[in-house]
């Protein structure tokens, strides 16, 4: 297996990745909390799992929705603009969470933070494939990440307290608050991005955007994010009321297993930022895609069992999950030229958290819970139609890593 010696990052590169992290924080926050928000809220608002789905979903549908009729437009704009455009109506949006009180007005609120937040990762996206060389996007895509380990580190332990102690609302008004610094300190330190502007693009927005669905490469990606999405998003929204009402964990140990388990995902994620730059990025996905389906097998089929054994599983699943989204971001990067990346990227966002809405919604309806206290049923059914989801994926991976790769030997003859 050949090693290479990593590329090292300049100083603004280094403020970029910060900047990018900080607004990833925030944005898997304001989604990622809905999962240890969900025993509170469906008991504070006499949700069923279908309704509690729907609230996940609503964010993931309208973030799709909304990403593919951007994409036309996203490699047309400074990528400093776009990204701040989103960002503020995300931020918006998040308000308007915090300030929701009945099941309808949550809806609504979800609808427009995903309108907006769904998108600012594809940007985010757009910006590393083109401020940052091939071998150096693993580990950018490393750091990116460890945004979903920092946001169960801080984020979801803090904003549990807080929901204990002032009401579900008030992790959202906490998001605001930080995420309204973030766009502030862009404003001023980010450079602009218009490099893909000086390639020319005589299409319009809408032929733009079917351009780059026509194209056979990028649609094998599309299709392999979407897999991934899938076996992703089914497990997660009911997470805290597994644990809590099949596992008996109990809702002040709650913080400390997210906190414990994004400790994890923070040491994990630099080593596998360094690994995917290192070795063959389909190699490593695939051996996490193997540790994941294992995982999953065993934890949806737990009952009460000690809360050490529960952190250890959680640690192993979180491992398992990072290390699989890594080397397949960091190939997705890979596929588009320069002037489609902006399109690229929102489409495969968009795919992304529409898989993701569609993931949730079908969890929803096949976990049922009898009443407020009683265990989730069907649980197990999610992980076995998870493995056979994740099987698929790493096929479609492989296909991607062959496009990669044949690119990759195809440029060097030029």
């Amino acid at each position: 297996m050949e090693i290479k010696e990593p590329i090292k990052f300049s100083t603004y590169q280094i403020l970029v990745i910060v900047l990018l992290a900080l607004t990833q924080f925030t944005v898997v926050l304001d989604f990622m909390v809905m999962s240890p928000l969900g025993d509170i809220l469906m008991k504070s608002m006499n949700m069923t799992t279908t309704q509690f789905g729907l609230v996940v979903s609503a964010y993931a549908f309208s973030a799709g929705i909304a990403g593919i009729l951007t994409a036309g437009f996203a490699d047309r704009f400074d990528r400093k603009k776009l990204l701040l455009f989103f960002y503020i109506g995300f931020i918006l949006g998040t308000l308007f969470c915090g300030l929701a009180n009945t099941y309808p007005l949550l809806i609504a609120a979800r609808i427009i933070t995903g309108i907006f937040g769904g998108v600012i990762g594809s940007i985010s996206m757009a910006i590393v494939a083109d401020l940052f060389l091939p071998q150096q996007r693993g580990r950018v895509m490393g750091f990116l990440q460890m945004g979903f380990g920092s946001s169960q580190v801080l984020g979801i332990p803090i904003s549990l307290y807080l929901a204990n102690s002032f009401g579900w609302q008030s992790p959202f008004l906490m998001i605001v608050g930080l995420a309204t610094l973030i766009w502030l300190i862009i404003v001023i330190k980010m450079q602009p991005i218009t490099q893909h502007l000086e390639v020319k693009n005589d299409r319009n927005a809408l032929h733009h955007l079917l351009h780059t669905i026509a194209q056979k490469d990028y649609r094998v990606g599309f299709m392999s994010t979407a897999l991934l999405s899938l076996g992703g998003f089914m497990m997660m929204p009911w997470g805290s009321a597994f644990a809590i009402n099949n596992l008996h964990v109990t809702p002040d140990q709650l913080p400390i297993l997210f906190m414990i388990a994004g400790v994890a995902t923070l040491i994990i994620m630099p080593i596998i930022g360094k690994l995917s730059d290192k070795m063959d990025k389909f190699n490593l996905f695939a051996i996490a895609s193997i540790w994941m389906i294992c995982v999953v097998l065993v934890y949806t089929r737990l009952t009460p069992v000690p809360f050490w054994f529960v952190i250890i599983m959680n640690v192993l699943m979180m491992i398992g999950i990072m290390s699989r989204m890594v080397p397949s971001m960091a190939l997705a990067s890979s596929l588009p030229k320069m002037q489609d990346r902006g399109a690229f990227m929102s489409i495969n966002s968009s795919l992304q958290q529409i898989s993701g809405g569609v993931a949730a919604a079908i969890g929803g309806m096949i976990v049922v819970q009898k009443d407020k206290t009683s265990p989730l049923e069907h649980y197990d059914t999610l992980g076995i139609l998870i493995t056979i989801i994740l099987l698929f994926a790493i096929y479609m991976v492989y296909r991607v890593s062959k496009i990669v790769k044949r690119r990759e030997i195809e440029t060097a003859k030029l």
